[in-house]
């Protein structure tokens, strides 16, 4: 098989992790006889450098005309006095706009290896946990009407949290879709206890959930369940939340693995097509070190691989030979404790390749 995939390096350790992705993927396909075909773009504050705007037509045409992207980070401090809507972070809501996606799905999950650099109680993380939030991405809050006006008590503020029902049943039927490829259980998470809006997405999930009778349905709250989060976080399977409460509640979700360079992200729409990112940043203070943890963005390519081109076996490959790798100790400085050594970016995407 043919794919062609977009590679936007973004900044910072962004073309590292992603040069490292392009590895492993290119031994996939030594392997299994697949060929990936890569076309670079830029994106972020590399592309402000070059072309004045984070998204350049460029990037767009060339995104949707590959059958998947895959980004590395954007960001930092070069670009911090650039107006708000010339900032780096631009370039990734406007891929997901451009490209149509509505959906962010971000595992996280506490590999057993790394079990003691858990920030949980010891008990709690020998559970270990597996779950995967489904967040909206294109409505809500962050895209409501916004703006200032002279209020009651002077100048104010204000964001508007909007949701539409068709907007709340295709998140909905992707939770329930995921749900059933996995544990079988969809928590719900809501205010509706306060916001006129969570009170249609939780009617709105009501009626969806009808269509999936093998799959359990729980309402919580937002602010317990963030608190649930750190209290028994295998309670969890699929998570599914609107966008602002997604932004918080898989930040939050990650952190409780161990290291947020660990976890892989998907942004999805109605096609195959997707965007594929670790979730951390572009970490400027480590940028050319050649020390930043590669894993992320490769289990990002595997997920490319498994959502975006329906390689199942392909992506499994990578995930265990990312999952043995650990196993037999090995680690990038992110992961390590106690005085253990650690490898740099290339040395651990070698590791992992050897295992492949």
């Amino acid at each position: 098989m043919k794919y062609n995939i977009a590679l936007v390096r973004g900044d910072g350790i962004g073309p590292e992790i992603v040069d490292s992705a392009v590895r492993v993927l290119d031994k996939i396909a030594d392997i299994y006889g697949h060929e990936f075909i890569y076309s670079s773009y830029l994106a972020g504050g590399a592309a402000i450098d070059e072309f004045g705007v984070p998204l350049p037509q460029e990037t767009i045409d060339g995104c949707l005309a590959s059958d998947s992207v895959l980004l590395g980070a954007v960001g930092g401090p070069k670009w911090d006095d650039q107006p708000p809507a010339n900032r780096p972070e631009r370039a990734i809501l406007g891929l997901r706009a451009a490209l149509g996606l509505f959906t962010n799905l971000r595992p996280a999950k506490i590999f057993p290896a790394l079990a003691n650099a858990c920030t949980l109680r010891p008990d709690i993380a020998a559970r270990g946990f597996d779950l995967v939030i489904v967040r909206e991405l294109t409505g809500g809050i962050y895209f409501g009407e916004r703006g200032r006006r002279e209020g009651a008590n002077g100048p104010e503020a204000y964001d508007t949290e909007c949701y539409s029902v068709m907007e709340i049943e295709r998140i909905a039927k992707v939770a329930f879709e995921t749900a059933m490829k996995r544990r079988k259980s969809v928590v719900s998470i809501d205010k509706a206890n306060v916001l006129e809006s969570s009170r249609l997405w939780r009617e709105t999930v009501e009626r969806i959930a009808k269509d999936f009778p093998e799959v359990s349905l729980e309402h919580m709250y937002v602010d317990n369940a963030a608190m649930q989060l750190v209290r028994d976080p295998s309670h969890f399977d699929v998570v599914l939340t609107s966008n602002i409460f997604g932004d918080i509640l898989s930040d939050e979700a990650s952190q409780i693995t161990g290291s947020i360079g660990m976890l892989a992200s998907s942004s999805l729409g109605s096609t195959s097509r997707g965007l594929y990112e670790p979730i951390h940043g572009s970490a400027p203070d480590i940028t050319g070190k050649g020390i930043a943890n590669p894993i992320a963005t490769i289990l990002s390519a595997a997920m490319m691989l498994r959502f975006s081109f329906g390689l199942n076996v392909e992506a499994d490959a990578i995930e265990n030979a990312v999952n043995q790798t650990l196993n037999d100790g090995i680690r990038s400085a992110d992961i390590a404790v106690n005085g253990q050594p650690t490898v740099g970016t290339a040395e651990m995407t070698d590791e992992i390749l050897a295992r492949l």
